[in-house]
């Protein structure tokens, strides 16, 4: 389920995506139809009584601007962590079905090699470039809307700029995992943050904040120990907490690399889980399911996301509509396992 906000200076008409609804196939599938090329005939047939169901008509003179496409869709991300591995997987998958390529390029954190990878996308005439957030560069991605190359971000978000967003419900899953730990009567629970500068941080440790408040129990800023995403900042962030004189009995990790890291720090030092202190995280990975408690975690739609973003790209490069912005945001699953536990 997801929730879409579109800001457009006119109703729409039908969009190819709605015409891939009523046909009961993919948008890709869709495209290749409009553009000419060859597609099953059963497909072919059911895309038609819908183009005429709805009265669907391509934007020509639109399409007609746009008659240099490479067909390449640039990705730029951050590192190829759990998560951004597998967004790669799937929109990779996704972008090929429509016929196009996925160009990568992984910055590593570093807001200069972000300014040259948006320098080698522009060079190489990327159809759209599909991103994680970095407000460092904010200016040169302007640069590149205002020169019509589309822009979806994921994960993380640049707020003010014309571009097309699809996101998850940071806050309101984090709420619901801290929620789920004072349900069980923790009420000291630490939070091992990301980068203060990512919205997904920001909004992370919002939702933490707000389950706390919701609740009547008082914020204790000591609790909040930053781990900026990475597993050897979860290591010292929870090896912070646990020297508390009043250490926490319960904590909650924005993000999965900090829980692994986080994970590390109490085998070395003879803690268990949940024995000793329960533990939950943003985002599920397979190593969760292995551990022997299991680890309770928030569960992020890779493929969910990756489709949806696929059928943006498709919709702007086929009928680009002015200034229209797409935000779409997806829920998540909290997925329970053994790494909690209720204490009196």
């Amino acid at each position: 389920m997801r929730q879409t906000d579109q800001t457009a200076g006119r109703r729409r008409g039908a969009t190819i995506i709605d015409v891939a609804r009523v046909a009961n196939v993919a948008v890709g599938t869709v495209s290749r139809y409009i553009n000419g090329q060859t597609i099953r005939r059963s497909n072919r047939e059911q895309i038609e009584r819908a183009i005429q169901d709805l009265g669907y008509r391509r934007n020509a003179a639109a399409a007609s601007i746009r008659t240099d496409l490479t067909h390449m869709i640039g990705f730029l991300v951050p590192t190829f962590d759990e998560f951004h591995a597998r967004m790669l997987e799937h929109l990779a998958h996704s972008v090929r079905q429509t016929g196009r390529a996925l160009l990568t390029y992984c910055h590593g954190g570093d807001p200069r090699v972000v300014a040259e990878a948006l320098d080698f996308f522009a060079a190489q005439r990327v159809d759209a470039l599909v991103m994680d957030g970095t407000a460092e560069v904010y200016d040169r991605v302007d640069d590149l809307i205002k020169h019509d190359i589309p822009i979806i971000f994921y994960n993380n978000d640049v707020r003010g700029l014309a571009a097309d967003r699809v996101m998850v419900e940071n806050q309101r899953a984090s709420h619901r995992i801290v929620s789920h730990l004072i349900d069980l009567g923790h009420s000291r629970i630490g939070i091992l943050t990301g980068d203060p500068r990512n919205s997904s941080g920001i909004e992370r440790l919002a939702g933490y904040e707000q389950a706390l408040n919701d609740r009547g129990i008082t914020i204790d800023p000591a609790l909040a120990a930053r781990g900026n995403w990475r597993m050897d900042g979860g290591y010292e962030a929870i090896k912070r907490l646990m020297s508390l004189q009043t250490p926490p009995t319960a904590i909650f990790s924005a993000n999965y690399g900090m829980a692994v890291g986080a994970l590390s720090w109490l085998k070395e030092n003879g803690r268990h889980v949940p024995e000793d202190i329960s533990l939950a995280s943003f985002d599920d990975v397979a190593i969760f399911r292995l551990y022997e408690a299991g680890i309770t975690a928030v569960a992020q739609p890779v493929a969910s996301i990756a489709e949806t973003i696929t059928d943006i790209l498709v919709e702007r490069l086929t009928e680009p509509s002015g200034d229209a912005t797409r935000n779409v945001i997806l829920e998540c699953d909290i997925i329970l396992r053994g790494s909690t536990r209720r204490i009196n």
